[in-house]
């Protein structure tokens, strides 16, 4: 045997070692072990998961409609990335939900007060049992039960959510009053935590009628709302809120002058 064939022996041999010692430990199933393996690619939003010896799966539940008990969450999670990859924010009406397709737009009604608002589903959760929702602390704020901490919510799906989360918001800021001007009825497009956000819608809306941005302290911070005016009446507003919708904010609400 040559000493260059030696070499080259010698060579394969301590790749092949090396790559033994590098086998990767047994990881968790990504699907149920019963599970037929799915055709085609699957989100990995979508795969079953496992929490606390408890499997979950994901799916598609367009007639969803639910009652059940919501939960909040906020400091601990705050800046920390969600189960899709976007970063959470307290101060931004979102929600985790177990099953449902994230990102997905989920109607919470508090049955206790009535107030409902729409918010874009992202994260997973709650794992607490009986709870059927998480909601971050500014959604919790909206339907009126930061205090209490939990409420008796009906949760209904409206469907899947775009990739820029600041557009998904469906709140009416109590706190806020519509922007002075002409006392005309006008339309909430969003909410933002970003002031360029909030510019950028405005620039696109302007098309619409005049669009302005209010700034709402909010605990210490500031939100930027984006409206849109010049309705003449609430029949004027609805056909307003129908094209601010179509833009790409599905959550637009109608505000009384």
């Amino acid at each position: 045997m040559s000493n260059a064939t030696l070499k080259f022996a010698l060579l394969a041999a301590a790749c092949a070692s090396l790559t033994a010692c590098a086998t990767p430990q047994p990881r968790l199933a990504t699907r149920l072990p019963d599970a037929r393996p799915p055709s085609g690619r699957v989100p990995g939003t979508m795969k079953p998961y496992q929490v606390k010896g408890v499997w979950y799966t994901p799916r598609e539940q367009p007639n969803y409609d639910e009652i059940g008990i919501a939960s909040w969450y906020g400091d601990q999670f705050h800046n920390r990335q969600t189960s899709d990859g976007e970063i959470f924010d307290m101060w931004i009406p979102s929600a985790a939900h177990k099953t449902l397709p994230i990102p997905c737009i989920v109607s919470v009604t508090n049955l206790d007060n009535g107030k409902t608002i729409k918010v874009r589903v992202n994260d997973r959760g709650p794992f607490v049992s009986g709870r059927i929702i998480d909601l971050s602390r500014a959604a919790a704020d909206e339907l009126g039960f930061l205090q209490r901490g939990t409420a008796r919510v009906r949760v209904r799906y409206i469907g899947p959510a775009g990739d820029r989360p600041d557009r998904q918001l469906g709140l009416t800021l109590t706190a806020a009053k519509p922007s002075s001007g002409s006392g005309r009825w006008k339309v909430q497009a969003a909410a933002f935590t970003s002031r360029d956000n909030a510019e950028r819608a405005k620039r696109q809306l302007g098309e619409l009628g005049k669009s302005d941005i209010d700034e709402i302290g909010r605990d210490g911070d500031t939100l930027y709302r984006v409206t849109v005016g010049g309705a003449r009446d609430e029949a004027a507003a609805d056909a307003l809120r129908d094209q601010v919708a179509r833009l790409g904010y599905p959550g637009a609400k109608v505000l009384k002058p």
